[in-house]
């Protein structure tokens, strides 16, 4: 923290889509600079260029070597691209990959560091992005490598819903075999913690999605569901993890059942964003949890087919700011209540006031 706020290092992505126009909408603001102190990695003259196009009124920037030298209420920036950086407005180029990536690399290294306190990543587009040696799959994974973690998981977050995935971005066709016992209690654990930590819910409620459509029909559609999911959920159940299901996913998102979990944890990407995504496509955030440090990014991508037009909605982006912050501050709480355990109790009241889902079975959501 800088005098007493929180450093957000936020990474400029692809400089060929929508992030920034989302970066200087949301910076048109300058009450955003009251709360946070912001250092953006990317390349001032594209910044100018896309200021200019956009005829949004200028917006000081405060040219930095490191995060050390950030001073708050500056919108301060970390050139990673030469003067040589231009944009392809709405197309998929080397260089525009080459500094997102390196954009990357240098807000991770300084995460690790501790220079900034968050990171908050705009989208890439993961073609262009190579990583010498190894295929680039995502945000995700590229940060959980880059600290050693095993145990993470892609969780998508707004104010009413948090959708978690038991797999992440593979295939569709590797799925099935990607599910096991041990991986779904995995990931129920990364999830019960972070919901515990992050957003500071004592007692968290867990619904668990099948993966077969009708969750297997009894073993008429297939068998996961009895041989593997359930099985994971019982067990996680000894653990003092609050899950339940397994839930058929073509009927759970609009079923009142819903509405008395804290979190979903999904079996593969699709099954679990398009809910999300129907429901919070403008507000939701992306998190990663189990990291050691908060990483958030706007629910949505490059958008190449209105990059440059003025039409990108910059809400989900501004939501992922605040909500990088605002984990942040309930890191710290968090700890605090684990060094006053009366303090928990106290807290424990909005887990109390809701029905126990336990009654709920699987059948009355199919």
């Amino acid at each position: 923290m800088k005098d007493g706020k929180i450093v957000v290092g936020i990474t400029q992505g692809d400089i060929n889509g929508i992030s920034y126009e989302i970066m200087l909408k949301t910076f048109e603001d300058n009450r955003i600079i009251d709360f946070c102190t912001p250092v953006i990695y990317g390349s001032s003259k594209i910044w100018g260029f896309y200021r200019n196009l956009l005829k949004i009124e200028n917006i000081n920037l405060n040219l930095i070597m490191s995060p050390r030298d950030a001073r708050n209420k500056c919108i301060n920036f970390i050139n990673v691209m030469n003067e040589s950086a231009h944009a392809e407005i709405g197309h998929s180029t080397p260089m525009a990959g080459e500094g997102a990536l390196k954009a990357l690399q240098w807000a991770t290294r300084d995460i690790r560091d501790k220079k900034i306190d968050v990171m908050l990543t705009a989208p890439i587009n993961k073609y262009n992005v190579q990583v010498p040696g190894k295929k680039f799959v995502g945000h995700t994974e590229f940060l959980a490598d880059a600290v050693g973690v095993q145990n993470y998981m892609m969780l998508m977050v707004n104010d009413n819903l948090k959708v978690g995935f038991v797999t992440g971005h593979i295939p569709l066709q590797d799925v099935p075999k990607s599910i096991s016992k041990s991986i779904i209690i995995q990931k129920l654990e990364v999830l019960n913690e972070s919901l515990k930590r992050d957003f500071l819910i004592v007692k968290p409620r867990i619904a668990i999605l099948g993966l077969n459509p009708h969750c297997g029909d009894n073993g008429v559609i297939g068998t996961e569901e009895k041989d593997i999911i359930f099985p994971a959920i019982k067990e996680a159940q000894t653990k003092n993890i609050l899950a339940f299901g397994p839930y058929s996913a073509d009927g759970f998102a609009s079923s009142e059942a819903a509405q008395k979990f804290d979190a979903v944890l999904s079996m593969y990407h699709d099954q679990g964003m398009i809910a999300f995504k129907s429901r919070a496509f403008d507000t939701g955030v992306n998190y990663t949890a189990g990291l050691p440090f908060v990483r958030t990014s706007p629910a949505h991508g490059t958008a190449y087919e209105i990059s440059g037009q003025g039409k990108a909605n910059a809400d989900s982006f501004r939501a992922a700011l605040y909500m990088a912050c605002d984990i942040f501050k309930n890191r710290k709480n968090y700890e605090e209540m684990c060094a006053n355990p009366l303090k928990v109790e106290t807290s424990a009241n909005r887990n109390s006031e809701r029905d126990d889902p336990t009654i709920i079975s699987a059948e009355d959501v199919d």
